[in-house]
């Protein structure tokens, strides 16, 4: 992969790519359709507030990259726009599917994916989510998609797109885990003092029945 993507430039993208699948007979799609794909509320992570000047910075780089392409002519009131990654990439309709929701919505768990695909192509259970991640990770002439490390606290592995040619910051909220040992432990502190103050309680009481 010889292009790497700013945060705009794959938001885009992904909302390219999503339209193209999930209603084609919007597609392409206006300036204005996809400044509001891009900002929509629902599957996406981070929602953004795009304004029309940075999508229009995204696209022109990304017709520099052969990306995008831009539609006009007899019958457009306006110029549209379209994706080229998946013909750039050969990508499937499964890779396609898989990239853009990992382009739209961040790092990801096989079941996360399984279940947001779901619009964009019905993958059959996990395992075929994680035979088609496994292809992405060993795309040539270079991986589109990496296997996170498995964090403290979970159980299984999520999954993020290379188009930035680079990984994803971890989160930084401690994992659940961690947080559940903290409260027992506070809940451990709590129960000792309360025993402590009983203790105390009964030793005065005790004391005071020796002046009775």
């Amino acid at each position: 992969m010889d292009f790497q993507l700013d945060a705009a430039e794959v938001r885009v993208l992904g909302s390219l790519i999503e339209k193209e699948i999930a209603t084609p007979e919007y597609y392409p799609l206006t300036l204005n359709a996809l400044v509001n794909a891009c900002n929509q509320k629902s599957s996406r992570n981070p929602v953004v507030d795009y304004d029309e000047r940075t999508v229009e910075e995204a696209l022109e780089q990304l017709r520099q990259k052969r990306l995008v392409a831009t539609v006009s002519g007899a019958g457009m009131r306006v110029p549209k726009h379209r994706q080229l990654l998946s013909e750039a990439l050969n990508l499937g309709r499964r890779e396609l599917a898989l990239l853009c929701v990992l382009m739209l919505r961040g790092p990801q768990t096989a079941g996360e994916l399984h279940a947001r695909t779901e619009r964009l192509h019905s993958f059959t259970d996990i395992e075929e989510v994680e035979s088609c991640a496994q292809r992405l990770i060993e795309w040539q002439p270079g991986p589109l998609v990496a296997r996170l490390p498995v964090q403290p606290g979970r159980k299984e592995p999520r999954y993020a797109h290379l188009l930035s040619g680079e990984l994803p910051a971890e989160d930084t909220a401690p994992p659940p885990r961690q947080r559940e040992d903290r409260f027992a432990a506070l809940e451990t502190e709590i129960a000792e003092l309360r025993r402590a103050v009983e203790q105390i309680k009964e030793q005065f009481a005790e004391f005071r029945r020796q002046f009775e």
